[in-house]
């Protein structure tokens, strides 16, 4: 069994005026990421940063001629810690979600302003991040959102292709963690078609500094990225020559599910993009989501294959 987790809870009781004093109250632990329990409960993973996060609230409430108190603690009865960790994940999805529509509207605009617009997506998910202490699943899809914005932004650099993929072999691929369609799909490429023990690094791209000879892949500055209107997994098959039967057809569901700009229309879209997202939603290691997903992959190509024959 998992370790059981550690709490701080602060519950609080506040004076029937000024009135907006709830709604300030409750707007601060919302900024702080504090989830509710109870309608005067609520609580935040146990660690000293929390500890002085409520403890500045107590003072606000305190000030403001209410009443708090800060425990500490694990929970016994009730609410299980997964269950109040489903409630963090809950607020959080909701955070990502709002953003993703932000994102989804800008995609779909004129481009005015776009780096600004982007600077501005990306310090939300930054603030979003921040507060997301179970690694909600909503941050994926924003991240793959961001990127494609991104790309639009950039100049197009149009790359020919780099032919032998011998001068490809025993290197490490690095990719952002939180994987999805896209590298997910590049990923299973990599191993499948281009070195089957090929080592990969799912990395925090904010930490993340570049060592000589690691091969960059649908992440800012990659050498496999989104270019001239092509998703990852598409500039890996045009930059490498890629050619295998089935591979061509996969590419199109795997642009329209990553792009959303629905260029391909294939009728296994839909239901590729609900498979792929189920592997997404369960699972959270990305080697997990690598490992489920190349299983869908494989039986997605062989289909493919056989259509075109």
């Amino acid at each position: 069994m998992p370790e059981p987790l550690r709490w701080m809870l602060l519950f609080h009781q506040l004076p029937a005026r000024p009135a907006y004093l709830r709604v300030k109250v409750r707007r601060q632990l919302q900024s702080l990421g504090a989830v509710a329990l109870k309608h005067s409960v609520y609580a935040l993973p146990a660690s000293e940063e929390a500890t002085e996060d409520f403890q500045w609230m107590v003072r606000q409430i305190e000030g403001a001629g209410g009443e708090a108190t800060v425990v500490e603690a694990g929970l016994v009865e009730g609410l299980s810690d997964e269950e109040v960790r489903a409630r963090f994940r809950a607020e959080r999805d909701e955070d990502y979600g709002t953003l993703a529509g932000e994102v989804r509207a800008a995609l779909a605009s004129p481009q005015e302003e776009g780096s600004a617009r982007l600077a501005r997506f990306r310090s939300r998910l930054e603030e979003i991040q921040s507060l997301d202490f179970f690694r909600a699943p909503g941050r994926a899809m924003v991240e793959d959102l961001l990127a494609t914005l991104e790309a639009r932004l950039l100049p197009i650099q149009e790359a020919g292709p780099l032919g032998s993929l011998e001068a490809f072999r025993a290197r490490t691929w690095v990719t952002r963690q939180g994987i999805h369609v896209d590298r997910i799909a590049c990923a299973w490429l990599i191993r499948r078609f281009v070195d089957p023990e090929a080592r990969l690094r799912f990395v925090d791209p904010k930490t993340y500094r570049h060592r000589r000879g690691e091969q960059r892949f649908d992440m800012t500055e990659g050498e496999f990225t989104h270019e001239g209107g092509r998703c990852s997994f598409e500039t890996f098959l045009h930059r490498l020559g890629l050619a295998a039967p089935g591979l061509r057809p996969l590419a199109e569901l795997i642009h329209d599910v990553d792009l959303k700009d629905r260029r391909f229309q294939r009728p296994e879209t839909e239901g590729f993009a609900r498979v792929i997202q189920g592997v997404a939603l369960r699972h959270t290691s990305d080697e997990d989501r690598l490992t489920a997903g190349s299983v869908v992959l494989d039986a997605f190509l062989e289909a493919l294959a056989r259509s075109q024959t």
